[in-house]
């Protein structure tokens, strides 16, 4: 049996409502209770509409709870804003176009997602410095993208945007990981 402190993520009586204080409230998430240890991998599954996309917004932060609180590490993050997550928390979403900032190039999305988390300021960006760490990172998916460092992430493939995603989610190796769906977008070989 693990020890509390061995827990990365908790909910507590986390419960979410759609149109608070209307008379269409509805409660989607009900009094949810769940802890996941390091090393965990946990499968959510449910029809349309179930609240899994609810689910993994309260634990990004996207959406604050109604009732109950959140934990990462013991530590209760329930009011921490979606930006102070980055440094513990990726997420890979359904939709290649998320996640990824369009107009910059793979390379600069790989640079922004190993600066993920971290304080930033005025300073060289070093970019041409990771080019070949980024290169045999991009190899990794074979898929092209090693050959579209320098390529807008908006001109590529849905696939390739897609796994940039799931590279960029995973280059800082996070406490927690969301994936949704992540493999949608992908063939069969790179997922």
């Amino acid at each position: 049996m693990k020890k509390n402190n061995d827990t990365v993520l908790e909910l507590k009586n986390v419960s979410t409502f759609v149109n608070r204080n209307a008379p269409n409230e509805t409660k989607i998430l009900k009094s949810l209770n769940l802890k996941v240890y390091a090393g965990d991998f946990i499968t959510v599954i449910g029809s349309n509409g179930a609240g899994k996309s609810t689910l993994f917004n309260t634990i990004s932060g996207d959406l604050l709870p109604d009732e109950g609180q959140v934990f990462h590490n013991g530590n209760d993050i329930s009011r921490d804003p979606v930006e102070k997550r980055p440094k513990f928390l990726s997420r890979v979403f359904q939709d290649p176009k998320m996640g990824t900032a369009p107009r910059m190039t793979v390379a600069e999305n790989l640079l922004l997602a190993a600066r993920r988390g971290q304080k930033r300021g005025l300073r060289f960006r070093n970019l041409r410095g990771n080019k070949d760490r980024f290169a045999k990172l991009a190899a990794s998916m074979g898929n092209g993208l090693t050959q579209r460092l320098d390529t807008p992430t908006e001109n590529l493939s849905g696939g390739q945007r897609q796994a940039l995603s799931f590279l960029m989610a995973t280059l800082n190796r996070p406490d927690i990981l969301l994936l949704d769906e992540h493999t949608a977008a992908l063939d069969p070989k790179t997922s």
